[in-house]
């Protein structure tokens, strides 16, 4: 009983600091997507257009005449030779690949705006932050390199036409 009223007693006298709340920066970094779902995702929007890289690929460079290669082929001609469909090509290997860097870059990226000082005009602070996920920075630069062979691509057979 006595070791309780002296517990007691030290709580009592016990100082508690004084901390002001508005001087204390409140930050919540909260992702704007889960950045595990924008990985998954990531990997179903670039899997077609890395299918058609691999594809000329192993087509163009080692020669390999399998059927399910030239079937690729045939069925980009066949979008572009069609006038209803033929959008369906650039957006499966451009716009694809850009929204999966849209997707990932948001899911690691977080931003935070905050006044400082004591009349919260003086200084202001924008402050953006780069989570390392190493699945989705992976995905980005995938995506980044896939549209700039297409990008590539498509100044030099410009190029070519041209001349």
């Amino acid at each position: 009983m006595k070791d309780k009223d002296e517990f007691l007693k030290q709580m009592e006298n016990l100082q508690v600091p004084d901390i002001n709340p508005h001087d204390h920066p409140q930050m919540v970094k909260m992702a704007i997507m889960n950045a595990g779902r924008s990985a998954a995702l990531g990997v179903w929007l670039i899997m077609a257009p890395c299918y058609f890289l691999f594809c000329m690929f192993m087509y163009y460079y080692f020669h390999a005449n399998i059927s399910w290669f030239e079937a690729m082929f045939r069925l980009v001609v066949s979008l572009d030779n069609n006038k209803y469909i033929d959008f369906l090509a650039p957006i499966i290997l451009i716009v694809l690949p850009i929204i999966a860097i849209i997707i990932n870059a948001l899911a690691i990226t977080h931003v935070g705006y905050q006044r400082l000082g004591s009349d919260h005009g003086k200084v202001s602070e924008f402050t953006i932050t780069v989570k390392i996920k190493p699945l989705n920075i992976l995905l980005i630069l995938i995506s980044l390199v896939i549209i700039g062979l297409f990008i590539g691509f498509a100044m030099t057979e410009s190029i070519s036409i041209k001349n």
